[in-house]
């Protein structure tokens, strides 16, 4: 790591992959501050019995994500078949009707949010649910996964601007895996954590677990509940108090792998009930793999992340035990889990908006004195919380460094 560069990233997430694979186009001199021991950031594949994905795994909203041209250039196979998320395989705990009913409240609640939050005051989006509605707690369940936080945590406006187009496609290798391939060939400083960052002088300054750096410009691309922890020199309360307002909602996984896996259907699924807000989603043989993953969001997610890996298991086991008998848990091997809320340089999962605070958004995103700009999932307005919307924000951020340091804003010949 030298002294001085044009340009630093802070983080390589997906964020900072996009800004870094822009910045490599136009010949610029930069380089990435990565405090982990890998890149990739929230986007994590690992190899047991198949790729795993720890982290995002979906290319949501599938048909406009320009991650499906990036992974099928660079030699990705992306799988179309549709999310299981709807369907409760073998109608174990609701009938097909309860079925359609919970999913006609669904789309009740979406349509009430998307006609009425922009022109009422901001709320949370809890106030939109029908009262009394038997399907509260599954709903508030699903969002807890969609979110990482309960419907009265998360801004209704926000959600409203939410891009979905419901098309969501998955990456046989793993969505890790590819940003680890987009990010191979760019300059990164692993194991440097940013403590500090000085923009007071004609340079900036980044301090850092490796030493100091400095740079003409700075793209910042850490989560925000890193961001709310760094010391800036001179302050920037603005930023730090949109970064507050949102926050990171939790989101962990079990993988297991299932003996006998041939009983249930390929890319199956089962709620373990339809009346709590405290639940897994159990996403039955994916891809036709033998295996089973497991899915928690909100607080019930950062109470086991807390717990630790067994507590998490453990609770998995018992809802497959309602559900599939006293005997199924035998049929399975731990895998791997996840604790991307006591990750230290994560704590949580991605972005939601505070009631009341969804255009902090923007606050964040802003450039700061013309060197100092920002990306990241909770930078985007309408695709927050996904890697598509961090890896844009960050070719963002870097046309606009390039353009601000004079170099060439088009990619060399």
């Amino acid at each position: 790591m030298r002294d001085s560069y044009d340009v630093l990233i802070l983080g390589a997430g997906a964020a900072g992959i996009g800004a870094g694979r822009r910045l490599a186009e136009a010949g610029a001199d930069f380089l990435i501050l990565e405090a982990r021991d890998r890149i990739g950031g929230r986007a994590h594949t690992i190899e047991r019995e198949a790729p795993l994905d720890l982290g995002c795994e979906w290319l949501h909203s599938a048909d406009r994500n320009p991650m499906v041209t990036i992974a099928a250039t660079n030699g990705f196979d992306v799988d179309q078949r549709p999310a299981p998320w709807r369907e409760q395989s073998g109608g174990h705990g609701a009938s097909p009707r309860e079925q359609v009913e919970f999913w006609q409240a669904f789309q009740r609640f979406e349509k009430r949010i998307e006609e009425e939050a922009e022109k009422n005051p901001p709320v949370a989006a809890g106030a939109y649910l029908e009262p009394d509605c038997r399907w509260n707690p599954l709903l508030n369940a699903i969002f807890s996964y969609i979110s990482g936080a309960s419907l009265n945590c998360i801004d209704a406006r926000d959600y409203a601007r939410y891009e979905d187009t419901g098309q969501n496609w998955r990456v046989r290798q793993g969505y890790g895996a590819l940003f680890a391939a987009l990010g191979a060939e760019l300059p990164v400083e692993l194991g440097a954590e940013v403590r500090a960052i000085d923009h007071g002088g004609a340079r900036v300054r980044v301090e850092t677990s490796r030493g100091a750096v400095e740079a003409r410009a700075v793209i910042v691309s850490l989560p925000t509940s890193r961001l709310a922890q760094l010391t800036f020199t001179p302050a920037l309360p603005h930023k730090q108090e949109a970064a507050a307002a949102l926050p990171l909602g939790t989101a962990e996984k079990v993988h297991f792998a299932l003996a006998q896996a041939e009983e249930f259907p390929s890319d199956g699924h089962l709620f373990p009930r339809m009346d709590s807000p405290d639940m897994g989603s159990y996403h039955l043989r994916p891809l036709g793999r033998p295996l089973i993953e497991v899915y928690f969001g909100g607080s019930l997610a950062r109470g086991l992340a807390e717990a630790g890996a067994d507590a998490m298991v453990d609770y998995a086991k018992q809802e497959l035990v309602s559900l599939l008998g006293s005997s199924f848990p035998s049929r399975l091997t731990t895998l791997a889990t996840t604790s991307w809320a006591t990750d230290p340089f994560s704590l949580g999962s991605y972005s939601y908006a505070k009631p009341g605070r969804a255009d902090e958004r923007a606050v964040l995103a802003a450039p700061h004195d013309n060197r100092m700009f920002f990306a990241g999932e909770a930078c985007s307005r309408s695709r927050y919380s996904t890697a598509h919307g961090a890896f844009e924000t960050g070719h963002d951020a870097a046309e606009q460094a390039l353009a601000a340091l004079q170099l060439s804003p088009s990619p060399r010949a």
